[in-house]
Protein backbone atom coordinates (compact mmCIF):
# COMPACT_ATOMS: atom_id res chain seq x y z
CA UNK A 1 0.00 0.00 0.00
CA UNK A 2 1.37 3.04 -0.70
CA UNK A 3 1.18 5.97 1.66
CA UNK A 4 1.93 9.08 0.74
CA UNK A 5 5.80 8.57 2.20
CA UNK A 6 7.97 8.87 -1.19
CA UNK A 7 10.59 11.06 -1.06
CA UNK A 8 10.40 12.07 3.09
CA UNK A 9 13.24 11.84 5.44
CA UNK A 10 13.47 9.87 9.00
CA UNK A 11 15.51 8.58 11.49
CA UNK A 12 14.96 5.74 13.46
CA UNK A 13 16.83 5.09 16.23
CA UNK A 14 17.84 1.84 17.16
CA UNK A 15 17.02 0.48 14.11
CA UNK A 16 19.57 -2.17 13.77
CA UNK A 17 17.74 -5.38 15.25
CA UNK A 18 13.94 -6.48 15.98
CA UNK A 19 11.35 -3.76 15.58
CA UNK A 20 13.40 -0.93 14.99
CA UNK A 21 14.76 -2.81 11.79
CA UNK A 22 11.50 -4.06 10.71
CA UNK A 23 10.30 0.07 10.93
CA UNK A 24 13.18 0.71 8.84
CA UNK A 25 12.29 -1.64 6.28
CA UNK A 26 9.05 -0.78 5.96
CA UNK A 27 9.88 2.75 5.42
CA UNK A 28 12.34 1.55 2.30
CA UNK A 29 9.51 -0.15 1.04
CA UNK A 30 7.26 3.03 1.34
CA UNK A 31 10.14 4.84 -0.91
CA UNK A 32 11.31 6.93 2.46
CA UNK A 33 14.75 8.08 3.05
CA UNK A 34 16.15 6.36 6.26
CA UNK A 35 18.49 7.04 8.70
CA UNK A 36 19.21 4.93 11.12
CA UNK A 37 21.86 4.69 14.09
CA UNK A 38 22.58 2.32 16.70
CA UNK A 39 25.59 2.03 19.32
CA UNK A 40 27.06 -1.26 17.85
CA UNK A 41 26.35 -0.07 13.89
CA UNK A 42 28.04 -3.80 12.62
CA UNK A 43 24.64 -5.27 13.84
CA UNK A 44 23.10 -3.07 10.63
CA UNK A 45 25.61 -4.44 7.92
CA UNK A 46 22.82 -6.85 6.93
CA UNK A 47 20.80 -4.30 5.35
CA UNK A 48 20.29 -4.12 1.90
CA UNK A 49 22.68 -0.99 0.44
CA UNK A 50 20.85 1.41 -1.61
CA UNK A 51 20.96 4.95 -1.80
CA UNK A 52 17.77 5.58 0.68
CA UNK A 53 19.62 3.88 3.53
CA UNK A 54 21.70 5.61 5.91
CA UNK A 55 23.81 4.43 8.74
CA UNK A 56 25.70 5.30 11.60
CA UNK A 57 26.81 5.04 14.93
CA UNK A 58 24.11 6.70 17.81
CA UNK A 59 23.71 6.41 21.41
CA UNK A 60 20.43 7.58 22.68
CA UNK A 61 22.24 8.38 25.82
CA UNK A 62 24.73 10.64 25.11
CA UNK A 63 23.40 14.41 23.73
CA UNK A 64 26.94 14.67 21.47
CA UNK A 65 26.07 11.62 19.44
CA UNK A 66 22.80 12.74 19.22
CA UNK A 67 23.87 16.18 17.67
CA UNK A 68 26.40 14.30 15.11
CA UNK A 69 23.77 11.90 13.99
CA UNK A 70 21.36 14.38 13.05
CA UNK A 71 23.99 17.28 12.10
CA UNK A 72 24.95 14.12 9.58
CA UNK A 73 21.71 13.16 8.25
CA UNK A 74 21.10 17.22 7.57
CA UNK A 75 24.37 17.15 5.77
CA UNK A 76 22.50 14.37 3.42
CA UNK A 77 19.26 15.20 2.69
CA UNK A 78 18.59 18.57 4.34
CA UNK A 79 15.72 17.96 6.28
CA UNK A 80 14.08 15.52 8.86
CA UNK A 81 10.54 14.84 8.51
CA UNK A 82 9.96 11.62 10.62
CA UNK A 83 11.29 10.66 13.55
CA UNK A 84 10.79 7.53 15.18
CA UNK A 85 12.11 6.86 18.49
CA UNK A 86 12.48 3.42 19.28
CA UNK A 87 15.99 2.86 20.43
CA UNK A 88 16.14 1.28 24.48
CA UNK A 89 15.51 -2.28 26.55
CA UNK A 90 13.38 -3.37 29.53
CA UNK A 91 15.64 -4.25 32.31
CA UNK A 92 13.33 -6.45 34.23
CA UNK A 93 13.33 -6.45 38.20
CA UNK A 94 11.55 -5.60 41.42
CA UNK A 95 11.31 -2.54 43.76
CA UNK A 96 13.65 -4.00 46.08
CA UNK A 97 16.97 -5.13 43.78
CA UNK A 98 16.54 -1.97 41.30
CA UNK A 99 19.93 0.18 42.30
CA UNK A 100 20.10 3.87 41.61
CA UNK A 101 22.26 2.70 39.00
CA UNK A 102 19.63 0.79 37.30
CA UNK A 103 17.11 3.31 37.66
CA UNK A 104 19.28 5.96 35.98
CA UNK A 105 20.26 3.45 33.17
CA UNK A 106 16.44 2.75 32.54
CA UNK A 107 15.42 6.56 32.75
CA UNK A 108 18.65 7.49 30.38
CA UNK A 109 17.39 4.57 27.14
CA UNK A 110 13.64 5.29 27.52
CA UNK A 111 12.60 9.29 29.05
CA UNK A 112 15.61 10.73 28.19
CA UNK A 113 16.61 8.87 25.23
CA UNK A 114 13.39 10.46 23.62
CA UNK A 115 13.82 13.93 25.31
CA UNK A 116 16.87 14.27 23.96
CA UNK A 117 16.08 12.81 20.30
CA UNK A 118 12.99 15.10 19.92
CA UNK A 119 14.95 18.31 21.23
CA UNK A 120 17.83 17.88 18.74
CA UNK A 121 15.28 17.09 15.67
CA UNK A 122 12.90 19.73 16.14
CA UNK A 123 15.16 22.25 15.14
CA UNK A 124 15.65 20.92 11.79
CA UNK A 125 11.90 19.55 11.81
CA UNK A 126 9.72 21.65 8.91
CA UNK A 127 5.84 22.27 9.93
CA UNK A 128 4.02 19.43 9.47
CA UNK A 129 6.28 16.80 10.90
CA UNK A 130 5.58 13.56 12.96
CA UNK A 131 7.00 11.75 15.80
CA UNK A 132 6.57 8.30 17.31
CA UNK A 133 7.78 7.44 20.31
CA UNK A 134 7.31 3.36 20.91
CA UNK A 135 6.46 2.41 24.29
CA UNK A 136 5.51 -0.63 26.10
CA UNK A 137 2.03 -1.93 27.21
CA UNK A 138 3.53 -1.25 31.03
CA UNK A 139 3.55 2.33 30.94
CA UNK A 140 -0.54 2.27 31.43
CA UNK A 141 -0.59 -0.99 33.10
CA UNK A 142 2.47 -1.56 35.36
CA UNK A 143 4.00 -4.80 36.75
CA UNK A 144 6.41 -5.27 39.58
CA UNK A 145 8.42 -7.41 38.02
CA UNK A 146 8.92 -4.74 35.31
CA UNK A 147 9.26 -2.30 38.07
CA UNK A 148 11.49 0.34 36.56
CA UNK A 149 9.91 0.26 32.84
CA UNK A 150 6.27 1.01 34.22
CA UNK A 151 7.22 3.56 36.07
CA UNK A 152 9.43 5.28 33.00
CA UNK A 153 6.86 4.29 30.21
CA UNK A 154 4.33 6.25 31.92
CA UNK A 155 6.92 9.15 31.67
CA UNK A 156 7.27 8.44 27.97
CA UNK A 157 3.14 8.29 27.08
CA UNK A 158 3.38 11.96 29.28
CA UNK A 159 5.90 13.01 27.52
CA UNK A 160 3.37 12.06 24.04
CA UNK A 161 0.41 14.10 25.11
CA UNK A 162 2.31 16.91 26.38
CA UNK A 163 4.50 17.31 23.10
CA UNK A 164 1.84 16.61 20.88
CA UNK A 165 0.04 19.73 22.58
CA UNK A 166 2.99 21.63 22.49
CA UNK A 167 3.39 20.88 19.02
CA UNK A 168 0.18 21.33 17.72
CA UNK A 169 0.65 24.44 16.56
CA UNK A 170 3.01 23.76 14.33
CA UNK A 171 1.04 20.94 13.14
CA UNK A 172 3.71 18.23 14.34
CA UNK A 173 1.99 15.07 14.66
CA UNK A 174 3.33 13.18 18.10
CA UNK A 175 1.90 9.72 19.22
CA UNK A 176 2.85 6.54 20.70
CA UNK A 177 2.89 3.00 19.75
CA UNK A 178 2.32 0.60 22.97
CA UNK A 179 3.83 -2.80 22.42
CA UNK A 180 3.63 -6.19 24.63
CA UNK A 181 5.52 -9.00 23.88
CA UNK A 182 7.13 -8.21 20.51
CA UNK A 183 10.05 -10.87 19.26
CA UNK A 184 13.47 -8.48 19.45
CA UNK A 185 17.01 -9.17 20.25
CA UNK A 186 16.32 -8.98 23.98
CA UNK A 187 14.79 -12.68 23.70
CA UNK A 188 16.77 -14.11 21.49
CA UNK A 189 18.16 -17.95 22.81
CA UNK A 190 14.54 -18.48 24.19
CA UNK A 191 13.23 -21.81 23.69
CA UNK A 192 9.34 -22.26 22.25
CA UNK A 193 8.15 -23.18 25.61
CA UNK A 194 9.68 -19.69 27.07
CA UNK A 195 7.36 -17.65 24.69
CA UNK A 196 4.40 -20.25 25.53
CA UNK A 197 4.78 -19.47 29.18
CA UNK A 198 5.37 -15.84 28.72
CA UNK A 199 1.87 -15.71 27.20
CA UNK A 200 0.13 -17.35 30.14
CA UNK A 201 1.88 -15.75 32.84
CA UNK A 202 0.79 -11.93 31.14
CA UNK A 203 -2.13 -13.71 29.76
CA UNK A 204 -1.58 -12.45 26.03
CA UNK A 205 -5.16 -13.60 24.35
CA UNK A 206 -3.69 -14.04 21.03
CA UNK A 207 -1.37 -16.53 22.87
CA UNK A 208 1.90 -15.34 20.75
CA UNK A 209 4.31 -13.09 20.38
CA UNK A 210 4.40 -10.35 18.16
CA UNK A 211 6.40 -9.54 14.58
CA UNK A 212 8.08 -6.73 14.62
CA UNK A 213 6.61 -6.53 10.96
CA UNK A 214 3.10 -5.59 12.89
CA UNK A 215 4.47 -2.79 14.94
CA UNK A 216 6.41 -1.82 12.05
CA UNK A 217 3.24 -1.50 9.67
CA UNK A 218 1.41 0.36 12.54
CA UNK A 219 4.27 2.81 13.00
CA UNK A 220 3.98 3.11 9.33
CA UNK A 221 0.83 4.08 9.18
CA UNK A 222 0.73 6.91 12.25
CA UNK A 223 3.20 8.66 9.84
CA UNK A 224 1.34 9.01 6.97
CA UNK A 225 -1.65 11.25 6.01
CA UNK A 226 -4.29 8.54 6.53
CA UNK A 227 -3.20 9.10 10.37
CA UNK A 228 -3.54 13.11 9.63
CA UNK A 229 -6.25 13.99 12.57
CA UNK A 230 -4.47 11.73 15.19
CA UNK A 231 -1.74 13.34 17.40
CA UNK A 232 -1.21 12.32 21.04
CA UNK A 233 -2.90 9.28 20.66
CA UNK A 234 -1.27 5.93 22.30
CA UNK A 235 -2.05 2.34 19.97
CA UNK A 236 -1.82 -0.69 21.70
CA UNK A 237 0.26 -3.49 19.35
CA UNK A 238 -0.06 -6.08 22.34
CA UNK A 239 -2.23 -9.14 21.31
CA UNK A 240 -4.66 -7.74 23.88
CA UNK A 241 -2.64 -8.10 26.21
CA UNK A 242 -3.78 -5.08 27.87
CA UNK A 243 -6.66 -4.96 30.22
CA UNK A 244 -7.27 -1.30 30.70
CA UNK A 245 -9.87 0.44 28.91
Amino acid sequence: MDLGLKGQVAIVSGGSRGIGRAIVQELLDEGVQVATGTRHPQDLDGLPPQGNLMTGRLDVTDVSSIDEFVDAVMARWGRVDMLVNNAGKAYPGSFAILTDEDWQRDIDVKLMAQIRMARKVLTVMPDGGRIINMSAVFGKQPDPRFFASSVNRASCLSLTKTLARELAARKIRVNAVNIGFVYSGQWDGKTPEFFEKMCQTFEVPLARFGEPREVAAVAAFLLSERASYLTGTIIDVDGGMAKYL
